[in-house]
């Protein structure tokens, strides 16, 4: 039974200090990329913590609007699935719908159905072009939003004119319905819309912004009498909060996949890692430096190492570099049997004079063959080395 001698490690492997110092500049970076991630992941999960939640008392929550709706009698219930909003829906009862563009195009409709002839109120929040069409037929969210924040009411809705100016910029509405409180104008359209039921004593209130219900801006201008208004004229208050677990989530075609569900925030973050994870490749690969001279653990002869070069010059088409090479030689093995020293081979002001002194030659010509341009094509390149061989030898015939 023999023993496998492991074979020794050669010149060209490298250790684990010349590895670590190799690639611990990418490894320092994709750490800090991860830190910077979890930090940001970590800030803007507690900043949206419990927005427009009436449980919650963070800057973006509606916790002051449910107490003091609570004082005035008017109970606030949070439900977060469309069969528990779609039951709610009675004439004593007001149904806060937040973001309602969460909402699938099939949720949409079936709490439409359950709403329009229940006779309560429903306040639809930020509901743009993707859920208004479903949720308030007859309304049309503008594109662009408005520029202001705190608008006046400019309306006759007995809520808005009690109100005064609140913070309703944002969504702008247009509508067909004749009978419809049109209020907060930015640029003459809407930003709060109120449309009556087309039978019975219900309606459906449209908001352009979120602000006037959010803990931090609720004891700003008309904010807090414009939200109790509109939410306490039913002693009874459901807060519709969309939620991804909703079983009636799953679209027509099926159950929504792993990427509909990720928020495109993580999505524009991966996609940010992987750009500052190619930028970081390619800050490394600059920074290799010049190659580092080694002995060879062979013998390679000469002869083979410049055909070996001269043949990766051709499949390059580095003429140029391939001309600069033979002549810069030429003219260091041709200084000292001129006389001129070698550190001044490459000075033509200093090596042609000395030259055509021994030469007798035209010194244009030696410019040209010494100094010249690079050669247009292989054929001319053959001619140069002809040529400079056969100075040399001139140069070195006694």
């Amino acid at each position: 039974m023999t023993t496998e001698v492991p074979l020794p490690s050669t010149s060209a492997s490298p250790t684990a200090r010349q590895v670590w110092t190799r690639t611990r500049g990418v490894v320092l970076a994709l750490v800090l990329l991860v830190v910077a991630a979890v930090v940001i992941a970590v800030v803007r999960s507690g900043a949206q913590h419990g927005e427009l939640d009436p449980r919650s008392a963070d800057p973006l929550g509606s916790r002051a609007v449910a107490e003091l709706l609570a004082d005035r009698g008017v109970d606030t219930r949070v439900v977060t699935t469309l069969e528990e909003a779609s039951a709610a829906a009675k004439p004593d009862t007001t149904l806060l719908v937040a973001v309602p563009d969460l909402l699938t195009h099939r949720q949409q409709s079936r709490l439409h159905s359950a709403f329009a002839d229940s006779g309560g109120r429903t306040v639809l929040v930020s509901s743009g072009s993707a859920s208004v069409d479903r949720l308030a037929p007859g309304v049309v969210a503008d594109p662009a939003t408005s520029f202001g924040s705190a608008l006046d009411p400019v309306c006759t809705l007995p809520a808005a004119r009690s109100a005064g100016s609140a913070d309703t910029g944002g969504i702008r509405y247009t509508t067909t319905h004749l009978d419809a409180d049109k209020c907060y104008p930015s640029e003459r359209l809407a930003t709060l819309v109120r449309v009556p039921a087309a039978s019975g004593a219900g309606d459906t209130v449209l908001l352009g912004a979120p602000d006037i219900l959010l803990n931090d801006r609720l004891d700003e201008h008309g904010n807090a009498s414009l939200a109790l208004q509109l939410l306490g004229s039913h002693p009874h208050l459901v807060w519709y909060l969309p939620s991804l677990a909703d079983a009636s989530a799953a679209s027509e075609e099926g159950e929504r996949g792993f990427f509909d569900l990720i928020p495109s925030g993580w999505v524009w973050g991966t996609a940010q890692l992987f750009v500052a994870a190619a930028l970081a490749a390619l800050w490394r690969a600059r920074r290799l430096g010049p190659l580092v001279p080694e002995r060879l653990p062979v013998a390679i002869r000469a002869s083979e190492t410049v055909e070996g070069r001269s043949r990766l010059y051709r499949k390059a088409n580095a003429r140029d570099r391939a001309a600069a090479a033979l002549r810069s030689t030429t003219r260091t093995r041709l200084a000292p049997l001129v006389g001129v020293p070698v550190s001044q081979a490459h000075t033509p002001e200093t090596l042609l004079p000395a030259l055509s002194t021994q030469l007798h030659g035209d010194g244009q010509s030696l410019h040209d063959l010494l100094f010249g341009p690079p050669p247009g094509d292989d054929a001319a390149l053959t001619a140069l080395a002809d040529r400079l061989d056969a100075l040399e030898r001139e140069v070195r015939r006694p």
